[in-house]
């Protein structure tokens, strides 16, 4: 996927599929808890305005962005904790409209950005392209722990392909925000898509592999499920390895979910 339009278009499309599952909760249903500790719905949706705020951010302004890194560096993981709290206090009328206007921004300057622009990031700096992806995918899982909260099965979509490409891209991340040194060859990922579509990334004649579908693997990617509770086949020992500390996201490496009883 190289065209930034087409993700964008998808990123919306994620956007609005969430704010569905919020826009007609009353009081009660955004202060339902979900499945991240300590987090009700109205913490989810603030934490994707707080980051789509801080991807406007450093699309438009470095340096402003620069000093909210360091703020981040200080505090990994009470800084985004902070952000979600402040967003939750508000009003849930006033916290989705502050949501929908902050990523329809966000759209307006990454679709304008000239060929080639890197931002920075958390991470490695981004090119329009992958903040899109970054975006869908960090909107995709608030979506789930949204999903989940409220007992919603939302149908997987060819959305997840771009879940699936982060995921992989970030593998080698994984491994350094816990200390660990990367495996020197690439992986093969295969994965059977929603409709039975089959998705490959990597070379094809990679020793270590992953099979399995690609909706537990994006669920695994973005930790909102136990590997124990997936389809997912690891071919080759760092193979292994890496579904134990798989993470799409920049950040510190966080715990996990618990395996399902029984």
């Amino acid at each position: 996927m190289s065209d930034p339009a087409v993700v964008l278009d998808d990123l919306r499309s994620e956007s609005e599929e969430v704010d569905r599952l919020v826009a007609t909760l009353d009081d009660a249903g955004w202060a339902t808890p979900t499945p991240a500790p300590g987090w009700t719905i109205a913490h989810q949706i603030a934490h994707l305005a707080w980051t789509d705020r801080a991807a406007l951010l450093a699309a438009t302004d470095a340096d402003a962005f620069a000093a909210e890194t360091e703020k981040a560096l200080a505090d990994p993981g009470g800084f985004v904790d902070q952000g979600a709290e402040e967003g939750a206090a508000l009003p849930p009328a006033e916290l989705l409209a502050q949501w929908r206007e902050v990523r329809e921004r966000l759209q307006d300057v990454l679709r304008a950005a000239p060929p080639g622009s890197r931002f920075p990031w958390y991470g490695p700096p981004m090119s329009a392209l992958s903040m899109g992806t970054a975006r869908l995918m960090e909107t995709w899982a608030h979506g789930q722990d949204i999903a989940d909260a409220l007992g919603v099965v939302r149908r997987p979509t060819a959305r997840l392909r771009h879940v699936a490409w982060i995921g992989l891209r970030a593998r080698d991340y994984a491994y350094l925000v816990r200390g660990l040194t990367p495996p020197a060859a690439p992986f093969r990922i295969e994965l059977t898509g929603p409709d039975g579509e089959q998705w490959a990334y990597g070379p094809e004649d990679a020793a270590q592999r992953i099979t399995g579908p690609a909706l537990d693997f994006c669920l695994l990617v973005t930790q909102r499920v136990h590997r124990a509770d997936t389809a997912l086949v690891a071919h080759g020992g760092d193979a292994e390895q890496w579904l134990d500390i798989a993470q799409a996201f920049a950040g510190p490496a966080g715990p996990g979910r618990t395996p399902k009883e029984g």
